[in-house]
């Protein structure tokens, strides 16, 4: 089946984002290879890649792209795990939740993608790398690939940057979706109009800021997100003098007194952070030096999150750091989410990247209206 490019948008054909926890059809993820951002030859980044994706695969199927060059190392390292199909997709880094569609879909079960536009977190002003074009393209690519009709949208947006509970709410952080380096001709106002239009939300709550030195400009999947509808886990410290905590307690004081598009008050669950977490001099030396705006150097803290995980079908896979709040933080998630079974995965070879394991996936929802029809 070809993939269409429509020019209507999602909220006009009655399309809408599912919540993450919504059932799955399977998981995409890109293999990384940048040596100027993954330290070592990017081989540590990739056995940690691997890592989350057999965790993935414990729930549901996964399918990575992989860049040419790249194809064999990667088949190598999967051969033996039926459940993960690796794909040829050109990329500049291995973002699949920024770079690849945002899925849509509608009260029959169909399953469509929106390609957001692409500028590298920021593009000449401030983004992490250029050029950036090989990863603008591979929304396209997915959609072709699953041959899902495509939305591509007039605004610049990550996946990342956007949460939502398949009810109507989004979760977004005003210091990444209103900074001048993604759609500066556009007020709040007008974003707020352009999330309706493609991801049919009615409402938006904007939290003031997101996880300290998080390079994606604060995204959303790194500071809060929906664990039901009405219900927002919070990533949060006690310690007054973290600068996260004035982040933490902002966001706390705006959903205290908001509602849900339902007109529920938000139920807002702590999540403790780790660390702070810092990186090392070792681990600085293993990254090839570039003129970069976020250069990786010795003592840079790191945007370390608990909350940067991936519901599956019947599991939630999360990031651990060999850092005393791992167990807790599994526990505060399990007990919140006794549905599903949680995985930690050791994280912080991805967190030297710049993300976490909600960062490199993007859920693909099960399209339904296929077996309505079959």
């Amino acid at each position: 089946m070809a993939s269409v490019t429509l020019s209507s948008t999602p909220q006009a054909d009655g399309f809408s984002m599912p919540a993450e926890w919504q059932p799955h059809k399977q998981t995409w993820m890109i293999w990384p290879e940048r040596t100027d951002n993954w330290r070592l030859g990017a081989k540590l980044a990739q056995n940690a890649f691997c890592n989350v994706a057999k965790a993935i695969a414990e729930f549901e199927p996964v399918t990575i792209g992989v860049s040419a060059r790249q194809y064999e190392n990667a088949a190598a390292h999967l051969a033996e795990y039926p459940a993960i199909r690796i794909v040829e997709i050109s990329n500049n880094d291995a973002w699949m939740r920024d770079t690849g569609p945002t899925f849509v879909r509608n009260a029959a079960g169909k399953v469509r993608g929106i390609d957001w536009v692409f500028n590298a977190w920021g593009g000449l002003q401030g983004g992490l790398y250029f050029p950036w074009d090989q990863d603008d393209l591979v929304a396209r690519k997915v959609l072709q690939i699953e041959g899902i009709d495509r939305y591509r949208a007039d605004i610049i947006l990550e996946g990342g940057a956007i949460h939502v509970d398949g009810e109507g709410t989004l979760l977004t952080t005003e210091y990444c979706l209103l900074n001048s380096n993604r759609n500066p001709e556009l007020t709040k106002e007008q974003i707020e109009e352009r999330m309706r239009e493609y991801l049919g939300i009615e409402k938006v709550l904007w939290l003031p800021r997101g996880i300290v030195d998080d390079e994606t400009d604060e995204h959303i999947d790194n500071v809060a997100c929906f664990i039901a509808p009405g219900e927002v886990l919070l990533a949060w410290t006690d310690d007054s003098s973290d600068p996260q905590y004035a982040h933490s307690v902002a966001a706390l004081e705006y959903l205290s007194q908001q509602t849900d598009a339902q007109g529920r008050p938000i139920k807002v669950h702590k999540l403790p952070v780790p660390g702070p977490l810092y990186m090392t001099a070792e681990e600085a030396a293993g990254v090839d030096p570039i003129d970069a705006t976020q250069p990786r150097r010795e003592g840079n803290r790191l945007a370390g999150s608990y909350i940067n995980f991936l519901f599956c079908n019947g599991g939630i896979v999360m990031p651990a750091f060999d850092d005393p709040m791992d167990s807790v933080a599994k526990e505060i998630i399990q007990s919140l989410c006794p549905d599903h079974r949680v995985i930690q995965v050791p994280g912080r070879e991805i967190l030297l990247g710049g993300g976490n394991i909600h960062c490199i996936t993007q859920q693909q929802p099960i399209d339904n209206w296929l077996s309505k029809t079959a």
